[in-house]
């Protein structure tokens, strides 16, 4: 990856981590759960809106963490509009295997959702920060499942 490219996902992941998106707790919210990293500290509520078809109407969060980990449930609110349980398993599945260094399936994602993945996934050279990239991710998995709460212990 070149310094450029590197830069520009840096200041993404800043941007996001410091004026987060969606950071609220929505009345409409229908899905909700309690994700928590604690090894550093991360803890996040996410708030998810699935209509009676299944569509992601709307997604939110508060809590408090890591710029990465802030990030990481700012950009995921932004993807996950207008998507499907399965399109939003995708997107998870491409995350969590682009930040683990394995082979990650785009196909079927806009490019804005490759590029915002792409600045998480430069995680995989730091383990310890995995976590911080994909908890928001997780607790997305156990609100949609109905599961109140999640630990990436």
């Amino acid at each position: 990856m070149s310094d450029d490219l590197r830069e520009l996902y840096q200041d993404l992941i800043l941007d996001h981590g410091k004026r987060p998106r969606n950071f609220r707790a929505p009345a409409t919210a229908n899905r909700e759960a309690l994700g928590h990293n604690p090894l550093c500290g991360d803890r996040l509520n996410l708030y998810v809106t699935v209509d009676d078809k299944g569509v992601i109407q709307d997604a939110a969060f508060q809590g408090s963490g890591c710029a990465i980990s802030v990030a990481s449930a700012s950009m995921m609110t932004e993807m996950l509009r207008g998507k499907t349980a399965e399109e939003a398993a995708h997107l998870f599945d491409y995350l969590h295997n682009s930040c683990t260094g394995k082979p990650a399936d785009a196909a079927g994602l806009d490019e804005d959702a490759i590029d915002r993945i792409k600045a998480l996934a430069g995680v995989r050279d730091y383990p310890i920060r995995v976590k911080c990239a994909t908890l928001a991710w997780h607790t997305l998995q156990a609100a949609l499942k109905n599961e109140k709460k999640v630990s990436t212990e």
